[in-house]
């Protein structure tokens, strides 16, 4: 008898574990295994009652409690709950999102966080936007005197202008660089449930930088590939069918002319995109440079066609906008394009064009982040939000280790 009650307690042993393994591979929720240990209570107090040994319940409740407590989804209710994002970023839910529904979901994230968006703007995307409106009204000037003034003026206009210009690539891309590590790792912090402050995002700038400067290093190389590339096509359309100044452009060359333009503004698209995820990537995975273009390139197989809407979009609106500023603001009353504006109306136009130009700059950095989850769910992967709240962590100084790679797991 007491071999037999053996048996069946063996059997039954080894189906709770046959179970427990089953679930381990395919954890998506713990629900079954705290089903387990309730039926496993309720056996072990049965078999207690009956003045019967039960060495082995106690195991089994041990072990499944043990796993639940490294279980992600266990480990992310010790994060706080999530703040208040949009419920398709909340959820997930980002697989099928159209390129308009990731502007949709990218301008109501400021919600979740007023205050920090707002002196994030104010103290990195500002600086930015003006820069890109404002370093004209420095240039144009110079390139008026240029058409007017004789050699020797010249070469001194032309030392300044490019004065002017270095300056300016400078301070932009210094600020593009900040305000993208702020920004993505904003949305991370709220996206993993953690404190965002604009405190939190300047300290976590020092360790950020340096990965995105990796990444815009090897993307500033190939951009002068391509630019390369171009520079040499032209040459070789102009030799061979412009022979000499006088000779008027034949139909052929201008549509061979225009091919080389289309294809190389395709080129441009794509690299932007390839450059802005890579960008998102390098702050929130542990790679960076050259491993984060190839890491960008592989999440945007099905869907480069909507990663181009986006970058066209946003093109179009700083296009629109600092055209709206050259016209109203730069050229002076009688210019040709001018609007023939008085100061008081240029200074409200002005203010006008960057401010909105502040708005497209913040919601493209934020649209940066949203299409990263998006890329990661259309390819049925899912980020563990407490590695990635301790991966923030380390940016921040605190020094939390990694148990495991943050980057997403095939589901």
């Amino acid at each position: 008898m007491a071999q037999r009650v053996r048996g069946t307690w063996d059997w039954r042993r080894q189906r709770v574990a046959s179970i427990l393994s089953v679930h381990a591979q395919l954890v998506q929720s713990d629900l079954v295994a705290w089903c387990i240990v309730i039926t496993l209570d309720t056996r072990g107090a049965t078999v207690s009652n009956a003045s019967h040994p039960s060495p082995i319940w106690d195991h089994h409740r041990s072990t499944v409690r043990a796993f639940l407590a490294s279980s992600p989804t266990t480990a992310a209710r010790r994060v706080p709950a999530l703040p208040n994002l949009p419920m398709e970023l909340a959820t997930q839910d980002l697989a099928a999102l159209g390129a308009g529904d990731v502007i949709r979901v990218s301008a109501k994230i400021p919600r979740a966080a007023p205050r920090t968006f707002a002196l994030l703007a104010a103290c990195l995307v500002f600086p930015l936007s003006f820069a890109v409106l404002a370093h004209s009204l420095f240039t144009h000037p110079i390139l008026r005197r240029l058409k007017t003034s004789d050699y020797t003026a010249g070469a001194a206009q032309w030392i300044a202008l490019f004065g002017y210009q270095f300056l300016y690539l400078i301070f932009l891309f210094t600020f593009s660089l900040l305000s993208t590590a702020a920004a993505v790792f904003t949305v991370a912090s709220l996206y993993a449930a953690k404190p965002a402050s604009i405190a939190s995002s300047l300290s976590a700038l020092p360790t950020i930088l340096p990965r995105l400067l990796r990444t815009f290093l090897w993307v500033s190389l190939l951009m002068f590939a391509y630019n390369t590339v171009f520079v040499i096509a032209l040459l070789i359309l102009l030799i061979v069918f412009v022979p000499s100044p006088t000779t008027p452009p034949s139909l052929s060359f201008l549509l061979i002319l225009l091919v080389v333009v289309l294809v190389f503004l395709a080129i441009h698209v794509y690299i932007s995109v390839l450059w802005h995820l890579a960008s998102v990537i390098s702050v929130l995975e542990p790679i960076c440079g050259l491993a984060a273009m190839s890491k960008s390139r592989q999440l945007l197989q099905g869907r480069t066609r909507m990663a181009a809407v986006l970058v066209i979009s946003y093109f179009a609106a700083c296009g629109v906008t600092a055209s709206m500023f050259y016209s109203g603001v730069v050229k002076g009353r009688g210019e040709e394009g001018s609007l023939g504006l008085i100061l008081p109306v240029k200074i409200l136009v002005g203010a006008l064009m960057v401010s909105v130009l502040v708005i497209v700059n913040l919601l493209g950095l934020l649209v940066q982040s949203v299409f990263y989850y998006a890329c990661k769910a259309f390819h049925n992967q899912q980020i563990d939000r407490t590695q990635l709240y301790e991966h923030l962590s380390v940016y921040l100084g605190e020094y939390v280790p990694l148990k495991r790679s943050i980057q997403m797991e095939n589901l």
